[in-house]
């Protein structure tokens, strides 16, 4: 599996595929096509069937079952798209055979230097093969180590039908980062029970539960008047927008919140005098608090309003996707199964809420329960992105396991 694991994400990292909030098309770039139809043709190579890839860019395909028993369709997700944070522009990924654990150059002219004192986990990587940036773009491997760990999975499944597993759908999809990978997804057509995304951090995540989430945008109106003449004139949107910002609580940030805190997030701020946009993002676990954040929203908009009149200020408040834990509880066997296959592998399952987005949040609540499993990657989102190539196979070898567990506790028809 390393080597084919190796080339895979390799080939996929160096694909210019990040998502582009600004274009209201799905995909949002092209790059995510271009990587679709290579994944249609290596899919038709490896022996899967009914292989599609729709005018949107999602992929799906079929590795029938080879038992006679009446067990669950389940699929495995990733997603084209890397993040917009940083540059996913000329990907020159780095592979670092037998990591000594110490502080590793990523760049030495820009002096990009992954250290110990700076993130902590680097040690426990000693003896691994690697997979680094060059300091100057992110990884991808937010999901591309998912979709290389997917293909390798059913690769080696075909390889091996003494391994008997029901029927089994993957799926690829576009523009996660930007929040519409479920968008134009067809649940009915993928036709599986229940499924995973292959799409978390470091070995061992197993995760049931994800933010409710909701964004807000709001434009401040002013009165740009020439400030030697402004007197009783002149209305500042930027001074407005700075005074409902200092509203919310400095604690209830992200930079101070972790485990199953929620927070408000500032996203950005433009503008001048005459009007000025802020964006936020607003996030919590629990529904009520979810609620009662929103809630804030209103309160502090009125509150500019009732100083500064009715037209003041504009707010747009809409929900993004919900905790994907309401959906899966029902049905938490399939977290039992994933949490068995990684013990079974001597994996210790990392029971944990997922601090961001996943397509398993919206694809829960569109009747397809989705947990989310690691792909063994580190620092997603950056220049110092890496990926532990050994990780990477053990999480293949929990989707084989998992494909397993599902034929050994089911029954003949």
């Amino acid at each position: 599996m390393k080597k084919a694991l190796i080339d895979r994400f390799i080939t996929y990292a160096k694909m210019d595929t990040q998502s582009n909030e600004q274009n209201e098309a799905t995909p949002s770039t092209q790059g995510q096509f271009e990587l679709a139809n290579l994944l249609v043709k290596e899919l038709r190579e490896i022996g899967m069937m009914d292989v599609t890839v729709d005018d949107n860019a999602y992929v799906m395909a079929t590795l029938p079952a080879n038992t006679d028993k009446d067990i669950p369709t389940i699929g495995f997700l990733a997603h084209l798209d890397t993040a917009t944070d940083f540059t996913g522009k000329n990907v020159n990924p780095q592979l670092v055979e037998n990591f000594d654990g110490k502080s590793l150059i990523l760049n030495e002219a820009l002096n990009v230097i992954l250290t110990p004192e700076e993130f902590p986990e680097l040690p426990a990587y000693k003896g691994h093969t690697l997979i680094t940036t060059d300091g100057t773009t992110l990884l991808g491997a937010d999901n591309k180590a998912g979709i290389a760990e997917i293909m390798t999975a059913m690769h080696h499944l075909i390889e091996n039908p003494e391994i008997k597993h029901g029927k089994i759908r993957v799926a690829f999809t576009p523009d996660e980062e930007i929040g519409r990978g479920p968008h134009k997804f067809d649940v009915e057509r993928f036709d599986a029970d229940y499924a995973y995304t292959i799409d978390g951090g470091p070995l061992g995540e197993l995760q049931y539960e994800s933010f409710n989430a909701a964004g807000a945008h709001l434009t401040f109106y002013g009165n740009s008047v020439h400030p030697g003449t402004a007197k009783d004139k002149m209305v500042n949107a930027g001074k407005m927008a700075a005074s409902f910002i200092n509203k919310f609580p400095e604690q209830e940030a992200p930079e101070y919140t972790e485990k199953y805190e929620g927070f408000y997030h500032l996203i950005s701020v433009s503008g001048d005098v005459e009007k000025t946009e802020v964006s936020y993002i607003i996030r919590d676990f629990d529904h009520d608090s979810f609620e009662a954040k929103k809630e804030t929203f209103v309160k502090f908009t009125e509150e500019i309003k009732e100083k500064y009149g009715e037209a003041s200020v504009k707010l747009e408040l809409k929900d993004q996707y919900y905790n994907m834990r309401e959906k899966i509880e029902p049905v938490m066997e399939i977290v039992d199964i994933a949490q068995d296959a990684m013990t079974n592998l001597g994996i210790t399952p990392i029971i944990q809420p997922v601090r961001g987005g996943t397509d398993g949040s919206q694809l829960s609540y569109m009747g397809l329960p989705t947990p989310n499993i690691f792909t063994g990657g580190e620092n997603f989102h950056g220049k110092f992105e890496y990926i532990s190539v050994e990780n990477m196979e053990k999480a293949s070898t929990v989707i084989v396991e998992i494909c397993k567990l599902y034929e050994e506790k089911h029954e003949i028809q």
